[in-house]
C-alpha cells in the first residue's frame, strides 16, 4: 500500500528523456561475452522474481524492479525503472492493491502484463484504513504460491509458446516443493496446544499463511504503518498474548521491532526469530529464495510457538 503517489507525468517524461537514442536497447551481454537475447519478465519485487525464475528456468531472463531488503508497499518507481518496464516482454505483479505505485503507468504501456495473484481467495483487511481491502501478501502461504506458479505458467506460454511444455514441467516440479514445505508445516504445528497456534506479529501479513497452517492470527497494525504502532493497538496485543498463554510473538524484517519489545516486556511471551515478508536477501543471506524464505519463517514459528530457537 502506498503511502503517497508519485508524480508519474513527470517520471514518464524524464523517462522518455533518458531513453532517447536508446530504442532498442542491446540486451546485457552474459559472462560469456555473448548477448542475451532472452524474453524478458518484469517483476515488482524479488520473491515475485525468485518464483518466476523457476517457472521460466532457463528459457527467459527474469528481472525484479525492486531490490533486495526494499520495502515494496510504499516504493516510488525512478525513470529508470519506468524505461526497463517499458522494454520487457512480460511484466508481472502480485495485484490485490500491493503495488499502486506501480498500476499507475504500467496501464499507459504496450508490454504484456499478468497479475499472478489472480485467482486467490482472498482474505479482507479487517481495520484501519484499508479495511475491506484485500490483504496482499497471498504469497506468505505456499497453496496460494501454487496458483502463482499456474498464472506465471500460463503467461510464459503465451509471449514463448516455444517452450510452454518446459514451462509446464517446471512449474509442477516447483508446486510439489511448495506442498512438501505447507505438509511440513501443517504436520508440525498439529501437535501443539490449541493456544499455542497462535501466530502474532508486528504486521498482518501472515493471514493467508495463518488460515492454510490452522493458526490464529493477532498483529499490531493491519498493514505497514506510516507511523508508529498505537498504545491501543499494543494494548490489544498485550490482552490476547495474556489471555491465549501465547509462548512466542513475532516481528518482520522490514519494520521496527520496539512495539513488539513492548508485548514482551508485558507478558511471558518470548520474542521469536525475525520474519521474512517482502523481500528476499542476498545470496549469502538467511532467506535468498523464495522456499528459503517461507522454510525459514514456518521453522521459527514452530520453534518459537513450541519454546524453542532456531
Amino acid at each position: 500500500m502506498p503511502k503517497r503517489r508519485p508524480p508519474v507525468v513527470a517520471l514518464l517524461a524524464a523517462c522518455a528523456a533518458l531513453t532517447l537514442g536508446l530504442a532498442g536497447c542491446a540486451n546485457p551481454a552474459s559472462e560469456t561475452g555473448q548477448t542475451d537475447d532472452r524474453p524478458v519478465v518484469l517483476t515488482t519485487f524479488t520473491v515475485l522474481s525468485d518464483i518466476a525464475e523457476n517457472v521460466a528456468g532457463e528459457h527467459l531472463r527474469v528481472e525484479s524492479i525492486t531490490k533486495v531488503g526494499a520495502e515494496i508497499h510504499g516504493y516510488e518507481p525512478t525513470p529508470g525503472d519506468i524505461r526497463k518496464a517499458s522494454e520487457a516482454d512480460l511484466i508481472l505483479d502480485n495485484g490485490m492493491g500491493l503495488e499502486a505505485w506501480f498500476e499507475q503507468f504500467v496501464t499507459d504501456l504496450d508490454v504484456p502484463h499478468a497479475v499472478v495473484s489472480e485467482g486467490i481467495d482472498a482474505i479482507d483487511i479487517r481495520e484501519d484504513a484499508y479495511s475491506g481491502m484485500p490483504n496482499p501478501h497471498a504469497w506468505m502461504s505456499p497453496l496460494n504460491v501454487q496458483v502463482y506458479v499456474d498464472n506465471m505458467v500460463e503467461a510464459f506460454a503465451q509471449i514463448d509458446p516455444a517452450h510452454a511444455a518446459d514451462y509446464e514441467a517446471n512449474g509442477a516440479a516447483y508446486k510439489a516443493e511448495l506442498q512438501g514445505v505447507q505438509d511440513e508445516l501443517v504436520s508440525a504445528l498439529a501437535v501443539l496446544p490449541s493456544n499455542e497456534r497462535a501466530l502474532v506479529s508486528c504486521e498482518g501479513a501472515f493471514s493467508y499463511l495463518a488460515r492454510d497452517a490452522g493458526l490464529t492470527e493477532k498483529y499490531i497494525w493491519a498493514v505497514n504503518a506510516e507511523q508508529q504502532a498505537t498504545p491501543k493497538q499494543i494494548a490489544s496485543v498485550i490482552e490476547f498474548v495474556r489471555e491465549n498463554d501465547v509462548p512466542a510473538v513475532f516481528c518482520e524484517s522490514t519494520v521496527s521491532a520496539a512495539p513488539m519489545e513492548q508485548v514482551v516486556e508485558a507478558t511471558d511471551a518470548e520474542l521469536g526469530d525475525v520474519l521474512f515478508v517482502d523481500s528476499l536477501s542476498e545470496a549469502d543471506g538467511p532467506v535468498p529464495t523464495y522456499l528459503d524464505l517461507i522454510r525459514h519463517d514456518a521453522a521459527a514459528i514452530v520453534a518459537g510457538l513450541s519454546g524453542e530457537r532456531l
